[in-house]
């Protein structure tokens, strides 16, 4: 009997899958552009040419510099960094940004991996994290999905270090790779620093999965409102216009914060909202990632 992550992945296969394929090969060829590993041959130096790939022993032998040429890697290692803390359980049953993950993660991974490609996964919360090594079949991507299913309990209380989530990123890719995000960025450490190293020897892309539970305060009188990383509960009154006025303000400056330390690094950041289609949302991400492409 199929599990559920199998069903899902056949339900995304059907739907997003088939829409999707061959696009987001175009829009992230390779991590290496044009410095694959297989050699094909030899030519004369040009002005401009990289000095790095002179052979000196044919330029010595024939008295005018040659380089080795390379085919460019076609391949990816692509990284999945996927936030499993407790704030990333908001939204509605069955749609809250945990199932939006659990969507995307084994969309990327069937789309990453028919092309050849080999997709990892780190599944990051408030506790260890678990690693899935770096594959290609479909099989490896229900791992991801069932590793989804096992990671489901956080530990509340402590807010997630975005900081040390990136950073283990950085210390599992030791080659370059596209490394993509999968977060709702709610958090605290010195995020900003891990993301601009992280982007320095690697291609990183963020997926900001966000409710409207994150941006929008209902009227709805008395509430009890909890912070869904450390568990604190208040009681507010959700109709007063001045909470309203400055929860709105959090929000702005939340996301422009974000926006600028997305942007210092040179990341790009795709909002991924829970009840939007998901292959409308990828279509857009995969449009915006070809029109920064050079």
């Amino acid at each position: 009997m199929a599990t559920a992550h199998e069903r899902l992945l056949l339900r995304l296969e059907w739907k997003v899958v088939r829409r999707l394929d061959g696009r987001l090969q175009g829009a992230h060829r390779t991590a290496h552009r044009g410095s694959g590993i297989d050699f094909t041959g030899l030519r004369a130096y040009s002005d401009g040419d990289d000095a790095r790939h002179i052979d000196w022993n044919v330029t010595a032998r024939l008295d005018e510099p040659h380089l080795r040429v390379f085919t460019e890697d076609r391949e990816l290692t692509v990284w999945l960094v996927l936030d499993r803390s407790a704030s990333m359980a908001a939204g509605r049953p069955g749609r809250g940004k945990h199932d939006v993950l659990a969507e995307l993660a084994l969309v990327l991974a069937r789309l990453f991996g028919r092309g050849g490609n080999r997709v990892g996964a780190l599944l990051f919360d408030t506790g260890t994290p678990r690693v899935v090594p770096p594959g290609t079949s479909r099989r490896h991507a229900l791992r991801i999905g069932a590793e989804l299913e096992r990671t489901s309990g956080t530990r509340a209380g402590t807010t997630t270090d975005l900081a040390e989530m990136l950073d283990a990123a950085g210390r599992l890719a030791r080659r370059r790779a596209l490394i993509v995000v999968l977060s709702d960025f709610i958090g605290d450490g010195d995020w900003e620093r891990s993301l601009q190293r992280l982007a320095r020897r690697h291609e990183v892309v963020a997926l900001r999965i966000v409710d409207t539970a994150d941006d929008v305060l209902p009227e709805a009188g008395l509430i009890v409102v909890e912070d869904a990383e450390t568990g604190e509960q208040l009681v507010v009154d959700s109709a007063d216009p001045l909470l309203r006025v400055r929860f709105r303000a959090a929000v702005d400056a939340r996301d422009a914060r974000l926006a600028a330390g997305m942007r210092r690094a040179g990341v790009p950041v795709h909002r991924i909202d829970t009840d939007r289609d998901l292959a409308e949302a990828l279509v857009e991400v995969v449009a915006r990632t070809g029109d920064r492409s050079p």
